[in-house]
């Protein structure tokens, strides 16, 4: 059974019948996994699931050219990214993580491997991100070289499909509005391979950003020949509720200076 959340959390925007099939998709992923035995603690239920394997497919993604390259990333805080963090700050990589739900005034955590009071494996955690980071503003941010996003499913041709709430379109518009995100910031996913469906499985709207790369730990699919260029990111306000928009303190912001 998910999880309760937020009522905001929940509610990502667009049309109900997209919303549905989404819904549909997360179950039978979520079923999948548990059937399997490949979902870690506390389960995949509601979450973006942490998976068996997820240190080898952050290893394998730092293999790669787009994360030898970078020297910024912008990462999700879920557990299924914690090695994914982990090894950018070994990696002397500053990491920006969000505050979960982007809850606060200062929604990122700026986490700077020249300045970590502990390893970086504890520091990559939400709890410890919470105890060791500087909390930072959007305008306190230095553009990114990486985005790294976590996911419930993800096509083929980069289609991704989060735990519903919107959370990492969202930031990647509110970075991509700023400046700190361009069109050939490379974004990247780590998942186990029953996360992955063919191309044109996963229904998308107008917010969703697909990624490049995704990465398991069996191996890489890039995902750029199928999806083409990346549409230029800003917020759709007309998919935000007014929970969500009163829920987050620099959407408030943002729509007073429109």
């Amino acid at each position: 059974m998910a999880r309760s959340v937020p009522r905001h959390d929940r509610d990502a925007g667009g049309p109900a019948e997209v919303l549905a099939a989404k819904a549909a998709l997360r179950q039978e992923v979520w079923s999948e996994m548990s059937a399997a035995r490949v979902a870690r603690f506390p389960g995949a239920a509601g979450r973006i699931p942490n998976f068996a394997g997820a240190e080898a497919a952050a290893e394998r993604l730092r293999a790669t050219e787009v994360w030898q390259a970078a020297g910024t990333v912008k990462a999700n805080p879920d557990s299924a990214q914690l090695p994914v963090r982990q090894r950018a700050l070994e990696d002397g990589k500053t990491v920006y993580m969000a505050v979960p739900r982007l809850a606060e005034p200062e929604p990122f955590f700026a986490l700077d491997p020249a300045h970590l009071s502990e390893p970086p494996r504890k520091v990559a955690s939400i709890r410890g991100a919470s105890r060791s980071a500087r909390r930072v503003t959007l305008a306190e941010l230095s553009p990114v070289d990486l985005v790294v996003m976590g996911s419930v499913a993800v096509g083929e041709d980069g289609a991704r499909l989060g735990k519903g709430g919107g959370f990492a379109d969202l930031e990647f518009a509110l970075a991509a509005t700023a400046g700190l995100i361009g069109q050939h910031t490379a974004s990247v996913t780590t998942v186990h391979e029953l996360q992955i469906r063919a191309a044109g499985v996963i229904p998308v709207t107008g917010h969703d950003v697909p990624v490049d790369l995704i990465v398991t730990p069996e191996r890489i699919i890039d995902c750029r020949p199928l999806h083409g260029p990346r549409l230029p990111a800003g917020i759709r306000w007309e998919d935000l509720t007014e929970a969500k928009i009163a829920a987050i303190p620099l959407l408030a912001a943002q729509r007073e200076q429109r």
